[in-house]
């Protein structure tokens, strides 16, 4: 029983240590990481916990001393992602998001912020309890066995509701992806996008800068709030000092923007500002040197594989200097062979395969009610093979994977069309803690709706833990847990026929509240993302780096005159004028 989720968990261990080094930005605090990656990791632990617990259900006795163990890790993993987050990463979350100034008055932030959520959430259950009792008066539940039923409503109704999403939408992008000449135009559309907002983004950072400098120059030296302001100034110096290539440009005040030094609260408000728009700027820069990168490759693909007989089959990269070398000849033809033949090949192999998921799932989801009729692929799969322990784990783990795989996909559109977003190497610890909190939020729905699909006929050790809602909450009707998933088949097929899409396209209006899907890029190329990556191409020929000259390209300044060649430093001080902000040198 312990042989695949041993095998797992240091997996998974390494798993959730790789992703956080690749996400986290670069001034993310130790207890940040630690909380984010103990909280990912239990996360995950429920996930490769399922398989171990079907195994026990189908092979061992109820009364066997393993089950002790097992139930044990799930008491362990649930409850652990239950506090964390409900509970322990909103108030950090809070705490790293607020602009003060001490450790105490952050901390009086966020437990501020967290209790007018927490107060509204009470009331709501608050009413809901005093519902269900007065709708069963002989309800004999538990108030405790009531929140977790809310909590797994939670997460199962909203998590059917992504997970129908990701199935529809994640096998269609990955076979249109397949194709370069769709990608190159998906390419297109995201270069030119994100360059919109990477300019944006710069103009939000250098009115930031302005503003700070500007009170900053105004404030005397003895102002009760100077110091304060010094912990502002560190900051900027800092920043400048990390990343000597950002030339703040444009800047302007606004009307309200020199009322920051009047109290402590109103500074925090600043440095919040500050930072949050300097948290937005690499966001963005990140994005758009990962969106060019990646069409600079394939535009190299392409050509290498038009030029395949004149080269003799080796890759020629535009990022690199030429390998020499007998070993160098042989990884050139390695990597033509990867780049330019099989990726594509296998990208569509797994858009069928994971196409076939999608439908395994659907028709599994889709015929609970049936409980005589056992139509699941998954559960027919592990009944074939019940006797040997590894094939029932890894059959069962390989279609719970990719269910939570498509709702954390769907969660993550959600989150670039809201406040959140992952981005390599510059997410935020907010972005961060509030990602987090989300992926704990329905792990154990996920894994407690893919045991429901495979009917062992008998409950696993998570399912008596969980106990079933209908029995904790009755107001939610019999067959509930069957009930729900049958919704989400109909929303899922809607998805897939583009339903949705045709209502939003007739009602104009709404096509703001729908999801952004790349299929939206495909009809052709974008022609301000074609030239920027025309320029980028010059400069990276001409030696210079990706990214480097991407704000001329985008930049229109609103009409503000910036004086030519001016250069910001650290010890620059802005020159307030009626139109614009123009930086010059202090002298020494």
């Amino acid at each position: 029983m312990w042989v695949f989720y041993l095998i797992s968990l240091p997996l998974t261990l390494g798993l959730v240590v790789s992703t956080l080094r690749y996400f986290a930005g670069p001034e993310i605090p130790r207890y940040v990481l630690i909380t984010v990656g103990y909280t990912w990791f239990c996360s995950v632990s429920v996930i490769i916990l399922a398989p171990a617990d079907i195994w026990t259900t189908l092979s061992l006795q109820p009364d066997h001393p393993e089950n002790g163990a097992i139930s044990f890790l799930w008491s362990w993993s649930y409850w652990s992602t239950f506090l964390l987050t409900w509970a322990v990463v909103p108030l950090i979350q809070g705490f790293e998001d607020a602009g003060d100034f001490t450790v105490s008055e952050r901390l009086k932030t966020s437990v501020h912020v967290n209790l007018v959520f927490y107060l509204v959430l009470g009331f709501i259950g608050l009413l809901g309890l005093i519902l269900l009792i007065m709708m069963h008066r002989n309800w004999k539940g538990s108030i405790l066995g009531y929140a977790m039923a809310c909590s797994n409503t939670f997460g199962l109704v909203t998590g059917a509701f992504l997970l129908g999403f990701g199935l529809s939408e994640i096998p269609k992008t990955i076979w249109k992806n397949a194709d370069w000449t769709t990608r190159q135009k998906v390419l297109s559309h995201k270069i030119a996008k994100i360059a919109v907002k990477l300019d944006n983004a710069h103009q939000e950072l250098s009115n930031a800068i302005v503003v700070a400098q500007a009170t900053s120059t105004q404030m005397s030296k003895r102002d009760p709030m100077r110091p304060y302001m010094n912990v502002i100034d560190a900051m900027l110096a800092k920043m400048f000092r990390e990343d000597p290539s950002f030339k703040p440009q444009g800047g302007q005040l606004g009307e309200n923007d020199m009322d920051y030094d009047t109290d402590e609260k109103s500074m925090a408000t600043l440095r919040r500002h500050l930072r949050n728009a300097k948290d937005e700027y690499y966001r963005y820069k990140s994005e758009y040197l990962t969106y060019v990168t990646e069409a600079l490759v394939l535009e190299d693909t392409m050509k290498n594989y038009e030029r395949r007989d004149a080269t003799g089959w080796k890759y020629i990269s535009s990022f690199r200097a030429s390998r020499t070398g007998k070993m160098g000849d042989i990884l050139d033809t390695l990597e033509f062979m990867w780049r330019c033949i099989l990726k594509k090949q296998i990208q569509m192999v797994l858009a069928v395969v994971m196409g076939i998921m999608s439908a395994a799932i659907l028709l599994a989801e889709a015929t609970l009610l049936l409980s005589k009729l056992d139509l699941s692929l998954f559960s027919i799969l592990i009944s074939s093979v019940k006797s040997d322990e590894l094939l029932v784990q890894a059959f069962a783990f390989v279609p719970l994977v990719y269910m939570c795989v498509c709702t954390y996909y769907s969660l993550f559109k959600i989150g670039m069309l809201m406040i959140y977003s992952l981005t390599p190497r510059q997410t935020s610890s907010v972005n961060l803690l509030m990602i987090c909190s989300m992926i704990a939020r329905y792990a154990p729905p996920i894994s407690y709706n893919f045991i429901n699909l495979i009917q062992l006929h008998s409950e696993t050790i998570f399912e008596k833990k969980m106990g079933r809602i209908d029995d904790a909450v009755p107001v939610f009707g019999q067959r509930f847990n069957e009930i729900y998933p049958l919704i989400m088949v109909i929303y899922t097929l809607l998805v897939a026929s583009n339903f949705f899409d045709r209502i939003f396209n007739y009602f104009g209006s709404w096509k703001r509240f729908r999801f952004q899907t790349e299929s939206e890029d495909t009809d052709g190329f974008d022609p301000s993302g074609i030239m920027i990556l025309k320029k980028e191409r010059t400069w990276l020929e001409e030696g210079q780096k990706v990214g480097e000259h991407v704000l001329p390209l985008a930049r229109n300044f609103n009409d503000v005159d910036i004086e030519p060649g001016s250069n910001f430093s650290v010890s620059s001080k802005p020159i307030i004028t009626y139109k614009s902000i123009v930086f010059v040198s202090k002298p020494d």
